[in-house]
């Protein structure tokens, strides 16, 4: 909507592990989404690096990118993100090289500073401690490695090298925002989760943009979370799932997604309650109407030019009903 033209709907996919489940189940879940999204006209799914967490199965996440892509047509599939100072710069050129070859033009590449983890598990994945403070220099390493101009350099990525990979910035702060203006690359903020800084992110992003080979226009999305039902009850009910994880996160100890609840009252207390309530501004919950007004406020007041749908519920019918409903929002919102 930042241009004029219609906005594109995506989704996040944190692979969250539901209580009595197996991660085999998750991940067939994921699949069915994915396959159900293409279908319905999302333009992306993309899986979120984590680790040491028991909630969300996708810390393999070129692993998981392969198998979702390998099960789908059309849909882009992608990190959002990899966090690469987790990684040599050398093995996600090479991943995600290998990728776009299985899968050509249907590969995006988003990246994240932070370590997806609590700093003992960043530890124990050989993360140097100032990792993140060479984050600016090794996005530029690895975007020479897909360069087709590194074909006479010393070390070259075989796959990588010459791949159409778009690579993106993700942030949940403003620094992230002023590293993608630099470059000139595509720029998603975290609101579902960080929604504090969201407005001046984008300010910034956009006022600083430096046209590049990759990107002449600034092009931002924004992640939110939303459960739609046909009746908000139903869609309030299916949340209290999300919200008990969210507690999970709050207290630093996220268990499995749990099925919902009638009630939250006796499940946190009035500071975690508050601290989830700001962790989740960007969440919208409803039926059809009341979700569309949400997000066509959210969209006018951000400007973005594509949304992420990040939607969190026990049972994968509600799922699908949701993302049915938001699918026609969006052609109601671009129609409009």
């Amino acid at each position: 909507m930042a241009t004029g033209q219609p906005v594109e709907f995506s989704v996040l996919d944190l692979a969250a592990v539901r209580e009595g489940k197996s991660i085999a189940d998750t991940f067939a879940n994921s699949l069915a989404t994915a396959q159900y999204t293409e279908q319905l006209g999302y333009k992306r799914y993309w899986l979120a690096e984590h680790h040491n967490m028991e909630s969300i199965a996708s810390a393999a996440t070129s692993v998981l990118i392969g198998y979702i892509a390998n099960g789908t047509q059309t849909i882009r599939v992608g990190s959002g993100g990899i966090m690469l100072p987790n990684h040599s710069p050398l093995v996600i050129a090479e991943q995600f090289g290998t990728l776009d070859a299985l899968y050509p033009g249907r590969i995006d590449l988003g990246l994240g500073r932070a370590p997806g983890t609590d700093q003992v598990t960043a530890a124990a994945l050989r993360r140097d401690r100032f990792a993140a403070n060479d984050f600016p220099d090794q996005v530029n390493e690895l975007l020479g490695y897909f360069s087709a101009d590194n074909k006479k350099a010393s070390v070259r990525a075989i796959p990588g090298e010459g791949a159409n990979v778009p690579v993106w910035i993700l942030g949940s702060s403003t620094d992230s925002a002023y590293l993608a203006a630099a470059m000139g690359l595509p720029y998603a903020f975290a609101s579902h989760f960080a929604p504090a800084y969201l407005m001046d992110a984008l300010s910034i992003y956009r006022k600083q943009f430096k046209p590049s080979a990759f990107l002449q226009q600034p092009y931002s999305m924004a992640a939110v979370n939303v459960i739609a039902a046909d009746t908000t009850a139903q869609a309030s009910y299916a949340a209290t799932s999300f919200l008990q994880l969210a507690v999970g996160f709050v207290r630093g100890f996220p268990k499995p997604l749990p099925q919902p609840v009638a009630s939250m009252d006796d499940l946190w207390t009035p500071a975690e309650a508050a601290a989830v309530q700001q962790m989740r501004h960007y969440s919208f919950t409803g039926d059809k109407e009341t979700v569309k007004q949400q997000l066509t406020g959210f969209l006018k007041a951000t400007q973005v030019n594509e949304l992420m749908i990040v939607t969190n519920t026990y049972d994968p019918d509600v799922k699908k009903r949701s993302f049915e409903i938001v699918a026609e929002i969006k052609e109601e919102i671009n129609l409009g």
